[in-house]
């Protein structure tokens, strides 16, 4: 056996032995003791359940699913919005910019998540920055009441998560061929039309790929719940870290975890479908 298949060999081991140590384990002992018993003296009582499953259709409990799922539905579509014009620009630009944008795109990722978000505190309290220009521009009269709300956080995702939506649009935004542009332009297509019939479609891999990278963190991400929008504007993740940190109910936590990873996963398994399906229809449309 020469150098390099040894180096092959002992590199691929390492890779498989990291994946069954820290995601295959981990996730092996959760899936487990979701169908466990809660014990109040060693947490976990080894007798079978369903019971944790069965809490989660629970009305307490599935509002806040209910509210997480539109909560990161809010967040999806605003980062969307914003950062499907803001990639299109930046894929417009000359090539010689191209790179700077993008390296301003990616410099928050150099900050803690949770500094940012003690950040966005400081902006948006009653006597942060943004009331406060507010106010010394005689644009309101009285503080606008922001922090814990569900503004708050939606702002928060929308805040953190841009930049999950911004690159993905713009590596498929930017493969788009400008001949096709100008055919549907010679063809006599106007602006919306050549968006929504060649654009549009064109770019939808982008599109499906940053909702997911935006929409499935959104679900868990407790700390912007708990910095922005106090106790009544709970994500799962707050449920969940309750249940293992302050409730010591590792079982439903547990079941908690395991469904959000179904969730997760289902919306992975839309995106590839999704994905063939575009995939399909541009052999048949290069075929026609």
């Amino acid at each position: 056996m020469n150098s390099t298949n040894r180096f092959r060999n002992v590199t691929v081991g390492l890779i498989v032995g990291w994946l069954l140590l820290f995601v295959f384990l981990p996730n092996l002992m959760i899936i487990t003791t979701s169908f466990l018993t809660r014990d109040h003296g060693s947490l976990i009582s080894l007798v079978f359940t369903m019971e944790n499953y069965s809490r989660l259709f629970d009305p307490m409990y599935f509002s806040v699913l209910w509210h997480s799922l539109v909560m990161a539905g809010t967040a999806t579509l605003l980062c969307l919005l914003v950062g499907y014009p803001f990639a299109y620009i930046v894929a417009g630009m000359p090539a010689r910019w191209r790179p700077i944008l993008l390296f301003l795109i990616i410099v928050p990722f150099w900050t803690n998540s949770l500094i940012r978000t003690y950040a966005l505190k400081a902006v948006l309290g009653t006597k942060g920055l943004l009331n406060q220009s507010l106010l010394s521009l005689g644009i309101i009269e009285q503080p606008l009441r922001i922090m814990f709300t569900e503004t708050a956080v939606v702002i928060g995702m929308v805040y953190i998560l841009l930049p999950f939506m911004i690159l993905p649009l713009y590596a498929a935004i930017e493969k788009l061929d400008g001949r096709l542009l100008e055919a549907a332009r010679d063809l006599g297509a106007g602006a919306l039309p050549r968006f929504l019939r060649v654009v549009l479609p064109l770019t939808m891999p982008g599109i499906v790929a940053g909702c997911l990278l935006v929409f499935l963190p959104a679900l868990g991400m407790f700390y912007i719940s708990d910095l922005l929008g106090g106790a009544k504007n709970l994500l799962v993740g707050n449920i969940i870290k309750s249940q293992f940190l302050t409730i010591r109910d590792w079982p439903f936590g547990a079941a908690t975890s395991v469904s959000l990873t179904l969730i997760m996963a289902l919306l992975i398994l839309v995106y590839y479908h999704t994905g063939k399906l575009l995939n399909r229809r541009k052999v048949n449309d290069e075929m026609a």
